[in-house]
């Protein structure tokens, strides 16, 4: 797929994520399949220029390009500001997020609140696009402010006539959250109006889901967040079922082993102990989901307080698993 200059392997996208989307999980996305992954969200704060969880956010080393970093805020000149920030840092294509719905976000107007507002979101567009002219700017948001206010169509015209390169649809609105199930028709709207390339976010899960969504909005790729936690191989089954309408089995636990060892150890390698630890507690929360005697080791886990310990205890249970030949994702556990 050609996107905004760069050749991709598919139209497969990784949402962005607060406190998912860092490096380590971007790039494993990457390797197993996705053809582009966005960066968690960025403050446009410039205060929080110099913080080590900022420096963090900002840093590409090794990834597979392009280069996608997502920035939010509600002032057009301090997301002008942060646009090019990023870009003298690396960053090959800016993401602006109109559609995070978290209280903290939208209770100062920014992420989806920005919605509401209109006249504001073309003063942001068009500043940020000023900003960075050599640089691509994307737009991510919902389909509207709540479900009697769905005014994607025309935020998505907005974006087209403020040179934004490339938009992407979550299926609900602000007020709705990540609750119900996501809604297609808003995105296939919006396909017919646009000229520039539309991205589907929202419940895609699976191969076939991935491929309805596709067909039905008529979209030029899609984009997987919550579903790829813990499940990053989610990414190849959908690349290979959109290529030859086969799924694949699904990973074994020694394969799930060796994908999390080496994802402890990125999280290890980037974050430092502590934090890498800490971080480190939910990735296996959500490797673990669903097999038999998972919720008993994700107790057990969260108390440890070293890698040494944390490691020991992840070998110990997958190579449980394996001995006992147990079913993969047997329980809801």
């Amino acid at each position: 797929m050609n996107y905004l200059g760069f050749t991709l392997r598919n139209n497969l996208f990784v949402a962005p994520m607060a406190g998912v989307t860092d490096r380590p999980f971007r790039q494993l996305c990457k390797k197993l399949g996705a053809g582009i992954a966005v960066s968690e969200m960025v403050t446009s704060n410039s205060l929080l220029y110099g913080s080590a969880k900022t420096r963090r956010r900002a840093d590409h080393t090794g990834e597979v390009e392009p280069i996608v970093v997502q920035i939010a805020g509600a002032d057009p000149e301090l997301l002008a500001q942060a646009a090019r920030y990023n870009v003298e840092r690396g960053a090959q294509i800016v993401d602006i997020n109109m559609g995070c719905p978290a209280k903290k976000v939208c209770n100062v107007m920014a992420g989806s609140a920005l919605m509401q507002n209109e006249a504001l979101v073309a003063k942001i567009l068009e500043a940020v696009v000023a900003a960075i002219p050599d640089t691509p700017v994307t737009l991510k948001f919902r389909t509207g402010w709540n479900r009697e206010h769905k005014n994607a169509p025309a935020i998505a015209h907005i974006a087209q006539e403020s040179g934004v390169r490339a938009i992407a649809i979550h299926g609900r609105t602000r007020a709705d959250q990540y609750t119900g199930h996501a809604e297609y028709d808003t995105i296939a709207d919006v396909k017919t109006r646009v000229k520039i390339p539309v991205i589907a976010n929202g419940d895609i899960t699976t191969p076939e889901k991935a491929k309805f969504v596709l067909d039905y909005t008529q979209a030029d790729g899609v984009m997987i967040g919550r579903a790829a936690q813990g499940r990053p191989w989610l990414f190849r089954e959908i690349s290979h079922f959109l290529q030859t309408g086969a799924v694949l089995p699904a990973p074994t636990f020694a394969e799930i082993h060796t994908i999390l060892r080496a994802h402890l150890a990125d999280l290890y390698a980037f974050y430092g102990e502590d934090t890498g630890v800490k971080i480190a507690r939910k990735h296996i929360s959500w490797y673990t989901k669903g097999i038999v005697g998972a919720a008993r080791f994700r107790h057990a886990m969260n108390q440890l307080e070293d890698i040494r310990a944390q490691l020991d205890a992840t070998d110990e249970f997958f190579l449980g698993q394996m001995a006992h030949n147990l079913p993969i994702y047997a329980e809801a556990a």
